[in-house]
């Protein structure tokens, strides 16, 4: 079951500084970690896609492979 709830920015923004500063500064972290990675992986999708070997297709199948992998060193 998946909920989905509307909330506007200046209301995000509301309930982040109710946060205690500690929570504040972890949220910080976990966002540029996440931006940083996103940012990782679409320069690495680029360099890939520009070499001469991979199509986008053989690239979503690296990725898929790669996420398998990764999924079954957490176990």
């Amino acid at each position: 079951m998946e909920l989905t709830i509307k909330i506007d920015y200046a209301q995000i923004l509301k309930l982040i500084h109710q946060l205690p500063k500690k929570d504040i500064e972890k949220l910080t972290r976990t966002l540029q970690r996440d931006l940083t990675l996103k940012k990782t992986a679409e320069n690495i999708q680029e360099l890939v896609l520009q070499s001469p070997t991979w199509t986008k297709s053989d690239f979503n199948d690296f990725q898929e492979a790669r996420n398998s992998i990764n999924k079954s060193r957490i176990a």
